[in-house]
């Protein structure tokens, strides 16, 4: 290694956990909740809110318009992991989780109070947009952040269980969200909420962030970075970034392709798995997306029994299992779907709970990997990207392929990243784990 490269695990390797780590888990698992709620509100509440806060008369460009302000928050990702999640590295993850937190709380009561385009004219896009500019930055250092906490804090014989437990957020949250478009339907009337009912739901992910900024304000920094933080404040030393970011490339490359096959997997089963059903004349789409919930509680679940597999059998395997299992049966099991062999439900199930294994341990299995100086960048930034393109390109791709009348092509690229993503984890080598084993 280069003379300038500190490797900086030394005194954190040995720093005592949180004990059981409960309220740490609850402060870190609570940013999953948000997220997944924010980011399914705006998109099922864009047919609302487009006619009033984008200016023009033609409602489909409205709407574009609108899903325009949901992509520019997905490419702002990569942004926030080296922004926020730089935070995290240099000052600690509850500072950076506090402010992450409390920019996304802003941002969407920000949406919530933007005046109409017939009252502000381009002005009320150009905000809505720069607040989903902010909420994307927030979320790319979040979701770095938070896995970093619970891969410092969390005991060391149950840190993949509180891993899925902290990544069952990013379900709970779009069902929350589902559950308040229905309520507000059911209020309001599709009238109603397109005259501004819409309003609510951002409001109510505003209070969500607050709550969430109160709960992170009443837990304890990480133990494993206070350590390397006095270590480096002694030695009168701070690693340098880049020199150990580019030392990892291995372990950054190893995220990168690992998180793709996952970021796939995540569209593929929770959004475009109706549409592939009413495609085939399986099923109806509006019937399917009623049953999806069953499927979604049911990888629930799963995710559960992965985090207890991984603790007691080693989170690698489960891993690999899951993404093994992805590359091998995506495309039988669609093909059963297509012609009629099992249900939209059980495919739906099967599907759902065999990427709960994989969507468990991912966060912790890769942050586990880095020095804490550079847990949360190191981690973050190859994640992000990752999502951004793969997953951010899986919808244009699957629109792409119906439109072409080959809507199963999909599977088949679903199905190669899994083995990509597997493929990558043969990166990681024994001695790369940077946390403590008891």
């Amino acid at each position: 290694m280069p003379a300038h490269v500190v490797e900086p695990e030394v005194v954190a390797s040995f720093t005592p956990s949180h004990g059981k780590a409960r309220k740490e888990l609850v402060a870190a698992a609570v940013g999953g909740i948000v997220e997944g709620y924010d980011w399914t509100v705006y998109a099922v509440m864009a047919p609302y809110f487009a006619a009033q806060l984008f200016p023009g008369d033609d409602p489909v460009a409205q709407l574009l318009a609108a899903y325009i302000g949901f992509a520019v928050g997905f490419l702002a990702r990569p942004l926030g992991s080296v922004l926020i999640g730089g935070l995290a590295d240099r000052r600690g993850r509850m500072s950076a989780l506090v402010v992450s937190m409390a920019s996304i709380a802003v941002a969407n009561l920000v949406i919530a109070a933007t005046p109409t385009a017939a009252v502000f004219g381009l002005g009320a896009a150009i905000t809505v947009v720069l607040a989903r500019l902010v909420m994307g930055v927030s979320f790319g250092g979040e979701i770095p952040t938070g896995a970093a906490y619970i891969t410092e804090t969390a005991p060391a014989h149950r840190r993949f269980r509180y891993s899925s437990i902290a990544s069952l957020g990013g379900v709970i949250g779009p069902l929350l969200a589902f559950i308040t478009l229905a309520v507000l339907l059911a209020a309001f009337g599709d009238r109603g909420l397109s005259d501004g009912g819409w309003r609510i739901a951002f409001v109510v992910a505003g209070l969500g962030g607050l709550v969430a900024v109160w709960i992170r304000r009443s837990v304890r920094e990480s133990r494993e970075f206070e350590a390397r933080r006095e270590a480096d404040r002694r030695a009168a030393l701070r690693p340098a970034l880049l020199p150990l970011l580019r030392s990892h490339r291995r372990l950054m490359a190893a995220v990168f392709f690992g998180c793709a096959g996952g970021t796939i997997a995540f569209y593929l089963g929770t959004v475009y798995l109706p549409v592939h059903a009413d495609a085939h004349s399986v099923i109806v789409r509006a019937e399917a997306e009623r049953l999806m919930p069953l499927a979604l509680l049911t990888m629930l679940v799963a995710m559960l029994l992965g985090g207890w597999l991984a603790d007691r059998f080693g989170a690698f395997r489960v891993f690999r299992a899951g993404y093994a299992l992805l590359a091998v049966g995506t495309v039988p099991l669609f093909l059963a779907l297509a012609e009629g062999v099992l249900p939209f439900l059980a495919v739906a199930i099967i599907y759902l709970a065999v990427f709960g294994l994989v969507l468990a341990q991912a966060n912790v299995i890769f942050s586990q990997l880095f020095p804490t100086s550079i847990r949360t960048v190191g981690y973050g930034v190859p994640y992000t990207l990752s999502a951004a393109v793969f997953g951010g390109t899986t919808p244009l791709l699957a629109q792409g392929l119906l439109a072409a009348g080959r809507p199963g092509w999909l599977m088949w690229y679903a199905a190669g990243a899994a083995m990509v993503s597997l493929a990558a984890t043969t990166l990681v080598r024994p001695g790369d784990v940077r946390v403590r084993k008891s």
